[in-house]
């Protein structure tokens, strides 16, 4: 099997009406799109489905993590997506992994199942996914990996499912980075990753750069790397999606340049976790309209 698939035993809510509350925990997410995509999936599947955003960033939330997931529980939530900066923290509060979860080293989503708390990671086949339908044919000899937090694990894992032959990890944290290089070539080959100190220093031979830190964020605006960096030769992907074009993918764009958003992964990662929290598969345009659906005008033209 695949092991990006990270499928696993999923809560059975198939039943029309069947009420299924879930939410996203995390840092600064008034922003998220997950709300509308779940519930656009929700509706057409016959579900009464509710997904809150549980941000603790906002006065009223708690920033102790065990309590979040303890009141979750407590109040009959099928599960939680977590985002930054919770998706390595949350592993301690688990009672078990997924595959994925397991060999990432971090959780994106929680599913809760009678007393049992169980995390899988579906960043690492959302981006893969994404990837795949929409980089055919780039170039994947060496590709820069920016930033080695719980994306950046996933993400290593998903360039390396997809061809990549060497991955560079650059991070601030230079630990994280090296330990990350030493995980991918433990698992992948000892010549797959290795851990280089800043973008500039493998600027001359990358066929891809990646980001997968908040940098570019509507509330972390600036560039993770600098402009130099970007060749027209290469291109550039980047998992932030609010902005949809990040500061990042403009400059690429307009070196010329191929580039990604991050609007696939969003979306893919949401269809696993979805049917993670209900033992359904999700309908894929639902979730890509309700996404779109943020970009179009307002009817008053704004």
């Amino acid at each position: 099997m695949n092991a990006s698939a990270d499928t696993g035993q999923a809560i059975g809510c198939g039943a029309d009406g069947a009420s299924v509350r879930v939410g996203l925990v995390g840092r600064g997410i008034q922003g998220s799109r997950s709300p509308a995509m779940h519930e656009a999936a929700g509706a057409a599947a016959g579900l009464d489905y509710a997904y809150s955003l549980l941000d603790a960033d906002m006065p009223e939330a708690s920033g102790d993590l065990a309590a979040v997931l303890a009141r979750a529980e407590a109040e009959g939530f099928s599960g939680l997506n977590i985002t930054y900066p919770f998706k390595v923290d949350v592993m301690a509060l688990l009672d078990d992994l997924s595959d994925n979860a397991r060999m990432v080293g971090a959780v994106n989503t929680v599913v809760f199942r009678n007393g049992h708390r169980k995390g899988h990671n579906t960043d690492l086949w959302g981006f893969a996914e994404n990837f795949r339908r929409n980089m055919a044919g780039a170039a994947r000899g060496e590709v820069l990996l920016v930033g080695a937090g719980g994306a950046g694990a996933a993400l290593a894992h998903a360039l390396i499912e997809c061809g990549t032959g060497k991955l560079w990890i650059t991070d601030a944290d230079h630990d994280k980075a090296d330990a990350l290089a030493d995980r991918i070539r433990s698992l992948h080959g000892s010549g797959r990753a290795s851990a280089v100190p800043a973008a500039a220093d493998v600027a001359a031979t990358i066929d891809g750069l990646v980001n997968a830190t908040p940098v570019g964020m509507a509330k972390l605006p600036g560039m993770p790397v600098p402009a130099t960096v970007l060749r027209p030769d290469m291109w550039v992907a980047d998992i932030v999606y609010f902005p949809l074009e990040t500061e990042l993918l403009r400059t690429a764009r307009e070196k010329g340049c191929r580039t990604l958003s991050g609007a696939g992964m969003a979306v893919f990662q949401a269809v696993r976790a979805f049917e993670l929290f209900t033992g359904m598969a999700p309908g894929l345009e639902r979730m890509e309209e309700a996404f779109a659906s943020f970009d179009k005008p307002s009817p008053d033209g704004r």
